[in-house]
């Protein structure tokens, strides 16, 4: 078909359509079904601790560290490949291979056990997933200053959010279903059940996206100098980034404000599932799922109300004001016990969360040159920032979480985050 131009509505919907597709990743794993089943596996053997390579780890700090192991690895290959992308124009590809990583693992996580002879291989399954949706994400979001024009960029990077949110509510209320219309010992295989139907969701709804996104594929030949030329872009985007004020402030207070708002999503269902005091199994598992489903209908709110207060107030001053409620957030999220307590902080965690992720992509890609080429290796950089910096978070939560026992030390942790955050935006120009 022939290739529709920078701007064109129909490429618009089918680059922000991607977010509904991979979003049920995010959710249904990443936030409700697998923790849920996660923390199942360990209360059906009665413990609290897993021996992994001779060291006893509690099940929370070795989710985390996983989830950490894997934004590591993420962090690496994103440059090795953006920069292969960039050279051959080929980003298309790389979206479709991470995706496909990806889909086929939450599929692999029907087998996931904690037994010894399965542990290693379900974790890596976990982490094959993980990789495949935060990598095929570097390359989607590469994708908006190609597709959008600026004055485009804030609307349709929310609309892909808010698409994103409702798609994953869609599949989440169906794997529901499933899994509370059966008897408490069948509960675990809906939601092995759950795993596959992400994978197939994933797989299918994205081949629309792929269907109209621009495949600029070009002749250049693949040799041993390009693989490393992503690092070569990443240190090119620094020199670039150290003369543009404004973008290296942002994206300053970008890196330490992302580590608590990406770790509290990744953390928020085991927070859950393991603290509140829900009073029997079923109650958790009604209760958790009620309560992300909250947080993303709210959060359709929340990216369409922070759009209409930036076209208002400007960028940075709504980043300021999400900053601060975060902090706020944090702080009540400590003295949290009963469901009904939960339910609060979640629907307040609703409202900034999609404001704060929408609003974030589309104000580095508004501080980007305008006559930059290589935008894949702008967005490698705030990628590998942002990769580092949950690396740094996942791993701060887990050992506070491990070495005290108690996961409610280490959101203090993170509303030290957010604090700096706050304190680093205020010297980033409003303009």
């Amino acid at each position: 078909m022939q290739q529709l131009q920078k701007g064109d509505s129909k490429l618009l919907n089918a680059w922000a359509f991607y977010d509904w597709a991979n979003s049920v990743y995010a959710l249904v794993i990443s936030s409700t079904i697998f923790p849920l089943y996660y923390g199942a596996l360990f209360r059906q053997k009665n413990i609290e601790e897993i021996v992994l390579f001779g060291f006893s780890i509690r099940s929370e700090a070795l989710i985390s560290y996983v989830t950490a192991l894997g934004f590591l690895i993420i962090a690496f290959i994103s440059p090795l490949l953006s920069g292969i992308a960039d050279y051959l124009g080929n980003k298309k590809f790389f979206l479709k291979l991470f995706c496909y990583v990806g889909a086929i693992s939450c599929m692999s996580l029907y087998f996931f056990s904690i037994d010894d002879e399965m542990v290693v291989l379900s974790l890596v399954s976990y982490l094959l997933a993980l990789i495949g949706f935060w990598g095929s994400l570097v390359f989607y979001n590469s994708y908006l200053p190609d597709i959008a024009h600026k004055e485009q960029q804030d609307k349709i990077s929310a609309k892909g959010f808010s698409l994103g949110y409702v798609g994953s509510v869609v599949l989440l209320l169906i794997c529901l279903a499933m899994v509370m219309s059966v008897a408490d010992n069948q509960k675990l295989q809906m939601m092995r059940y759950s795993f596959l139907l992400v994978g197939i969701w994933w797989l299918g709804f994205s081949q629309y996206t792929y269907y109209y996104l621009p495949n600029n594929k070009n002749e250049n030949k693949l040799h041993k100098n390009v693989l490393f030329n992503g690092f070569k872009e990443l240190r090119k985007v620094w020199q670039q980034i150290k003369e543009l004020k404004s973008l290296r402030r942002y994206l300053g207070a970008f890196f330490v404000y992302s580590m608590a708002v990406q770790t509290i999503m990744i953390i928020a269902a085991y927070f859950g599932e393991k603290e509140v005091q829900w009073g029997s199994d079923s109650k958790r598992t009604m209760g958790l799922i009620v309560s992300i489903l909250l947080i993303q209908l709210i959060a359709v709110l929340g990216a369409w109300l922070t759009s209409k207060l930036v076209a208002k107030y400007g960028n940075i001053v709504v980043l300021i004001g999400l900053n601060f409620s975060w902090i706020l957030i944090c702080t009540y999220a400590y003295f949290v016990i009963t469901p009904n307590d939960f339910y609060i902080a979640a629907a307040f965690v609703g409202l900034v969360m999609g404001g704060i992720q929408s609003l974030s992509r589309s104000t580095y890609s508004k501080f980007i040159p305008e006559d930059s080429k290589d935008t894949t290796s702008f967005f490698s950089f705030y990628d590998v920032a942002e990769k580092i910096g949950i690396v740094i978070g996942m791993f701060t939560y887990g050992y506070i979480a491990d070495v005290t026992g108690k996961i409610q030390n280490a959101i203090l942790f993170l509303i030290l985050f957010f604090v700096v955050g706050l304190l680093l935006l205020l010297r980033v120009p409003k303009k």
